[in-house]
């Protein structure tokens, strides 16, 4: 903590990761938070399990709002 404060990753990348994962694989991802983290641990390199579920809820609102 830095003066009271998380440094964290920035909600862009996260966004930036989410929407790229869904442009270069249509089809993959779906509503399903539980699939989603798998694919999401399988189509990256993120090894950090908080990033990779921020990732995966990205993924997971963003589709079920298309619907």
């Amino acid at each position: 903590m830095l003066g009271g404060m998380r440094i964290g990753v920035k909600p862009t990348y996260i966004k930036n990761v989410g929407d790229r994962l869904i442009q270069e694989r249509p089809g993959v991802f779906g509503a399903d938070f539980d699939e989603n983290k798998k694919l999401v641990s399988e189509h990256t390199d993120v090894e950090s399990k908080v990033i990779r579920n921020r990732v995966a809820g990205y993924i997971t609102r963003k589709l079920k709002s298309k619907r």
